[in-house]
């Protein structure tokens, strides 16, 4: 079997590490307002999680937003969330609707936060993953409405900002 290359994956990922820098910045800073692209923004809150059970029950009320379940019919599935064991990446696996999230290690939990969340709940949304491309533009589609309908119009103007910038194709 012939694995499709994913090639948006690495511009998708420095995308978003860009944005949650922004955001981990605006918090230790306690200065929220950021000029871009000639607008100035306030950052909206983003939530962390103090437990995968905490981060289970956040994807369940998602799944279970009724636009959210009238744009995507994969949010009728559930999904299960669960600790992983690395503390590099967080990641979704299709068979099963398992999310996999790196807990706290080292006093720090990167990924317990829900710009990391949306972005594995986007992919158990995707319909077909482009061609088989896991990180193409239907699913970074996803993720934009997902970030600016619940995090705030904000965050998502700085994802998208962040994608073209990186050059991410967007469907």
């Amino acid at each position: 079997m012939t694995r499709v290359r994913d090639r948006q994956r690495s511009l998708v990922y420095d995308a978003e590490e860009l944005v949650r820098t922004m955001f981990d910045r605006a918090d230790q800073r306690g200065m929220r307002t950021v000029e871009m692209l000639g607008s100035t923004l306030t950052l909206p809150i983003e939530r962390r999680f103090g437990s995968i059970d905490s981060v289970q029950a956040y994807a369940d009320a998602v799944l279970g937003l009724r636009w959210i379940r009238a744009r995507w019919p994969r949010a009728s599935d559930p999904v299960r969330v669960r600790a992983r064991k690395g503390a590099a990446a967080a990641h979704y696996e299709r068979d099963g609707g398992v999310i996999a999230v790196p807990g706290y290690s080292g006093g720090t939990a990167w990924a317990m936060r829900e710009l990391v969340v949306l972005h594995e709940l986007a992919h158990h949304l995707d319909p077909a993953p482009d061609a088989g491309e896991a990180h193409g533009p239907g699913f970074t589609a996803i993720v934009l409405e997902l970030v600016a309908e619940i995090i705030g119009h904000e965050a998502g103007f700085v994802l998208r900002a962040m994608y073209a910038e990186n050059g991410v194709r967007v469907g």
